[in-house]
């Protein structure tokens, strides 16, 4: 299921470019075009859902699953301390994950 007007579900379906750096059968990852830090990825399934709570189980499942692999990614890529996580779901209309890499010295963005 994709929504027509939902500019994630285009870029899951590659009808607009993006930076990506993940993507399996249901999620793909792509960086930020407003990062907050280098390397600020969107994670996102390629089902559209506008709300986490709604998706199936197994979909959210696997859409954490999928978040902790990127950031294992992310930390090590950019020598990061940790990588924060957010879900806001406010600014695009379609489940997105924020993960942020950051340094235990960074006072950190607002997500």
């Amino acid at each position: 299921m994709t929504d027509p007007n939902c500019i994630f579900c285009k870029i899951a379906n590659k009808e607009i470019p993006a930076n990506i750096v993940h993507e399996n059968e249901h999620t793909i990852a792509f960086l930020d075009i407003h990062p907050k830090a280098e390397g600020h990825t969107l994670l996102i399934p390629k089902e559209h859902h506008r709300w986490f709570i709604d998706m199936p189980d197994d979909l959210s499942d696997e859409l954490f699953r999928t978040a902790k692999q990127v950031s294992k990614m992310l930390k090590n890529e950019h020598k990061a301390d940790f990588v924060r996580l957010g879900i806001v779901g406010v600014d695009v209309p379609h489940v997105h994950i924020h993960l942020i890499p950051q340094k235990m010295a960074d006072n950190g963005p607002e997500i």
